[in-house]
């Protein structure tokens, strides 16, 4: 039986040309989920998510393996075709069978006819592929999880359209591109490119004016809905038509030959293959900007020109993990292949090397502290300083928080670019899909530091899915410890077929005396016994423990002190092997960074203060810290992560028993202790429900902006004046009461819009400025549900007519106010805490709504009772945001002694002395050795019942080292020698 399956418009599946129905929109989704990731494993987690938008029923996972099992009788084959593979299932499809595999084939064989100059080929290729599409991507199946796929595969069938189009603009086929560049051009409207090539075209096709008035209609449309005026391309090419010189400003990349005396302007010129959006261009420079300070900071923060980093050297590596020469160098002029690949160098002549790579592919490899992660930090801003027209941006992010069962590598990439520099998600200044657009465009290099720091399981499939992510030919830079990348080459075969593969070598004595004694006194010999040791002994257990960037900097750091006598770790009988001698130095780490002054000024651009930790204090709480990042998968010091640390029971009642406590006195102000102890019950019962099992936001990375907001504005308003309507007349207010509710709940609603995404992508986020973003909402958001809410329960309590519909209990009840007051909860219940709050909040609205008491004896009375209603309704929103929550997390580890009362300070402060690197809004050990050693310090001291759970963490998911976070030094020698140094 011969299957077919197609993604490119609706979801259809066909068996021997007969369409095969599926079941259910279950069944539909699922198909969908495996089908965007053919040949790959799907988690059950993720179909789970696919087939339920928002929270799954508890039998989620056992309904998708019945869909599945349908599924495999409905389109046969068995377990053939669906295959069950470890955590989830793989849809076993070849490129025949299924339209996208098909279309990304005919596309990759039209770029390769383009490249030899066949253009006409390569559009008929081209338009062979395209011809695939139906519509967009799973047409009419909406799939939360799948979003940024769908989104990323309807972008490259546009990008697929742009290129073809520009082919046959160079091959004089104007009048055959018009007609669809309109149809384009209407359906993307502010899309730069498409209008150009359609002004292009149809002045070609001698419609001037027609070219014009496409223009025109750009540039108003552009005004009035960005505020912008066109890129510079199409201004441009506007004065070229103008002129009647129609040559576009940049030529498209082919076989431009033309002979001589023969002007292509008169004949086909070549379109305007590159005619980029002006705002992308911004977000470019914008960005290389905000990532050469962002590492430049780090840089002075850890030291590394103190006065000379440890001179490290890295060459092509020995270890079976690499293709073959040939396959990562090509053909040489004359034709021949290479047959080694003898790459070595130092940091002074990494970039250039890294330049003459023909498709820029980089993996380097070394053990833990090596200085991997310093290299990968140090090349970037090497290219950033050399960076040459139309390079693409090099942007150095962690891996520990990617999935490739999950998340495409450019998927991912996109959002971790708008979570590291969060204004590229802001339409009007940078476009629609900014990052998205700068990965698929190829505007940026990914720097890639901390494979291994990805669960080991997923190695293997990160190593695959990285290698099919830039098969074509992308740059990318990818850092990894040596065994932890041997192993999953071994097991799994995968491997990146085109990049060459480096290894930083050891420390040498030399190199490792040199730097020990850079900073000595004159006259100073505390040193000198080390030297004549590791002279003596080149080979011994101090040379074996100094052999790493890590362990060279940390002895260093170590015995810095005048007092110190560095002479001890000659000691063979205290120091018996190299892992005695690691130990001693991580542990000596601590005590002597808290003796010296803090480090230079930090990225948020205030004065350093030197502020004063007591060092036994100080190593108590990071190694608090260590053991609470070492849960983690990510190993992130994030302050709304915080509460992880404090068991679910216990920050579900701190965190819901204030706001209980003032429900409890509004409702004893207006009917009495009864009614107040079911208020205070009521609401504690949901906000402990909520807190303990509901999901609690991130934080929000806004600005105050009113511009271009009034379409939004008007729609929340709408909003917001139905909902007060709905609780004005649930409780029979009058007529003028409930147009003065809506005003309010109208503002109340609307003025959210306000808070946009910030506009400068040169702002890189860092903890401070988060946290400020997300202060500013919560107290935004928590205001003004405070006066919204306050006013109309102030209101309620005074002006209420005491109409009784279905009233029980001798009218102290009444069912009809039930609903009005649990939808009213439910509601706000689900703007806090999702599905969950609805369901909590609205059963205790549902409960403290239908209550009957008397309406207010007076004013006073009414406006003592609205207020207190508010200040309840507007600490439950706060508390419930990031910045609430993380405030009163804060303050329960200070009291029990787990960290400072001011913990963000202490944590700068540890960036600025180097303990921890700054990694946008989050912080980890810079040293993930010294990370791993306090959380197993802890460990220990906790007893044996600590030790056990840690031991069924790490049993269940496997927490092996995470890799290298960040050397402490880094080195070039005068040699050219890699320098680099990270702790791991």
């Amino acid at each position: 039986m011969a299957l077919e399956f197609r993604v490119l418009g609706t979801l259809e599946v066909t068996s021997d040309g007969g369409r095969v129905s599926l079941p259910s929109t279950r069944h539909q989704r699922v198909v969908a989920a495996l089908l965007l990731a053919p040949n790959s494993v799907v988690p059950v987690s993720k179909l789970v998510e696919a087939v339920w938008d928002d929270e799954p029923p508890a039998t989620a996972v056992k309904q998708v393996q019945n869909c599945v099992s349908v599924l495999r009788e409905r389109l046969g084959g068995g377990s053939r075709v669906i295959v069950t593979d470890g955590p989830g299932y793989r849809i076993v499809v070849t490129e025949d069978q299924l339209d996208l595999m098909r279309f990304h084939r005919g596309l990759s064989e039209a770029r390769r006819l383009a490249a030899e100059g066949r253009l006409a080929d390569a559009v008929r290729e081209a338009r062979a592929g395209l011809g695939l599409w139906r519509g967009s991507v799973l047409d009419g199946i909406h799939i939360s999880v799948l979003t940024n796929r769908v989104t990323l595969l309807n972008e490259q069938r546009l990008g697929a359209v742009e290129q073809c189009v520009d082919w046959q603009l160079e091959l004089g086929e104007h009048r055959e591109v018009a007609a669809e560049l309109m149809e384009l051009v209407a359906e993307h409207p502010l899309r730069e490119k498409l209008h150009a090539q359609l002004m292009l075209a149809l002045n070609r096709c001698g419609r001037q004016a027609d070219a014009l008035q496409v223009f025109h209609e750009l540039r108003i449309r552009l005004v009035e809905e960005l505020g912008i005026d066109p890129g510079r391309d199409v201004l441009q090419l506007h004065e070229r038509i103008l002129a009647g010189e129609p040559r576009p400003p940049r030529a498209a990349p082919g076989p431009p030959a033309t002979e001589a005396g023969h002007d292509p302007v008169d004949d086909a010129p070549a379109p305007v293959a590159a005619v980029r959006d002006d705002r992308l261009d911004r977000a470019v420079r914008e960005l290389a900007s905000a990532i050469s300070r962002q590492w430049t900071v780090e840089v002075e923060m850890r030291s590394l020109n103190r006065p000379e980093p440890v001179p490290l050297r890295w060459s092509s590596t020995g270890r079976q993990v690499a293709a073959v020469a040939s396959a990562v160098l090509g053909a040489g002029a004359d034709g021949d292949r290479p047959d080694c690949l003898g790459l070595s160098g130092g940091l002074d002549d990494v970039v250039e090397q890294f330049r003459k790579l023909p498709t820029r592919q980089l993996v380097v490899l070394g053990e833990p502290g090596a200085g991997k992660s310093v290299l990968a930090i140090l090349l970037t801003l090497g290219l950033l300083a050399e960076l040459r027209p139309d390079d693409p941006i090099p942007v150095l992010l962690p891996l520990a928080s990617w999935n490739p069962h999950e998340e495409h590598l450019h998927a991912w990439l996109a959002r971790r670019l708008v979570e590291e520099y969060p204004a590229l998600a802001n339409r009007s200044a940078y476009g629609p899909d900014a990052a998205t657009r700068l990965v698929l465009e190829g505007r940026v290099v990914p720097v890639l530091d901390g494979l291994d720091e990805t669960p080991p399981a997923l190695h293997a499939a990160a190593i695959d899915a990285l290698d099919r992510a830039v098969a074509g030919g992308r740059p990318v830079v990818v850092t990894c410890r040596s065994t932890d990348y041997e192993l999953a080459v071994n097991q799994a075969g995968s491997m990146l077929a085109r990049a060459a593969v480096v290894e930083i070598e050891p420390v040498g004595v030399d190199d490792a005396i040199a730097f020990l004694t850079a900073r000595r006194r004159l006259g100073e010999t505390r040193w000198q016994p080390v030297v004549d040791h590791l002279r003596r002994h080149p080979a011994g257990v101090l040379a074996q423990a100094l052999g790493t960037p890590l362990m060279v900097d940390l002895a260093r750091t170590a015995y810095a002190h005048p007092a110190s006598d560095p002479a001890d770790l000659c000691d063979t009988t205290r120091f018996p092997d190299r892992g005695t001698v690691e130990r001693h130095l991580l542990d000596a780490y601590l005590p002597a960074v808290y003796r010296q002054a803090p480090a230079p000024p930090g990225q948020d651009d205030r004065p350093a203060s030197a502020r004063s930790y007591d060092p036994v204090r100080a190593e108590r709480w990071l190694t608090f810290l260590a053991r609470h990042a070492h849960r983690l998968p990510a190993g992130d010091l994030a302050w709304w992560q915080l509460d992880k640390a404090v068991p679910r029971p216990v920050s579900s009642l701190y965190l819901s028993l204030p706001a209980a406590v003032l429900f409890a006195v509004a409702g004893w102000l207006a009917g009495g202790p009864v009614i107040g102890l079911i208020y205070g019950l009521a609401f504690a019962g949901a906000g402990c429900l909520a807190h303990a099992v509901g999901r609690r936001p991130g934080p929000q990375r806004v600005e105050f902006r009113i511009r271009g907001t009034a379409r939004r504005f008007l729609s929340r308003f709408a909003i917001g004046v139905v909902m007060a309507v709905s609780l004005g007349l649930g409780w029979s207010l009058s007529v003028g009461f409930v147009l003065l509710l809506a005003v309010v709940f109208g503002l109340a609603v609307g003025v959210h819009v306000w808070l946009d995404t910030p506009v400068d992508a040169r702002r890189v986020s860092s903890p401070a400025s988060v946290l400020r973003n997300d202060r500013v909402a919560a107290l935004w958001f928590s205001l003004s549900l405070t006066v919204s809410l306050g006013l109309f329960y102030g209101m309620a309590y005074a002006f209420t007519r005491e109409v009784r519909f279905i009233d029980v209990l001798g009218g102290r009840f009444d069912f009809a106010l039930v609903l009005a007051g649990g939808l009213a909860a439910a509601l706000l219940g689900r703007f806090l805490m999702g599905n969950t709050g609805s369901v909590a909040y609205g059963l205790a609205g549902a409960v403290v709504g239908g209550l009957v008491f008397p309406r207010a004896p007076n004013p006073a009375s009414a406006v003592a009772v609205g207020i207190m209603f508010g200040l309840a309704v507007g600490l439950a929103t706060g508390l419930s945001r990031a910045w609430g929550y993380s405030v009163l997390t804060r303050l329960w580890l200070a009291v029990r002694g787990h960290t400072p009362f001011r913990l963000l300070r202490f944590l700068d402060d540890a960036h600025r002395r180097g303990v921890l690197r700054q990694v946008g809004a989050v912080y980890q050990f810079r040293h993930l050795r010294l990370e791993e050693r306090l959380s197993d310090r802890a460990t220990q001291e906790a007893g044996p019942s600590a030790r056990r759970r840690a031991g069924l963490r790490k049993g269940a998911q496997p927490s092996v080292p995470k890799g290298d976070r960040s050397p402490d030094v880094a080195a070039t020698d005068q040699r050219g020698n890699m320098s680099v140094t990270r702790p791991s």
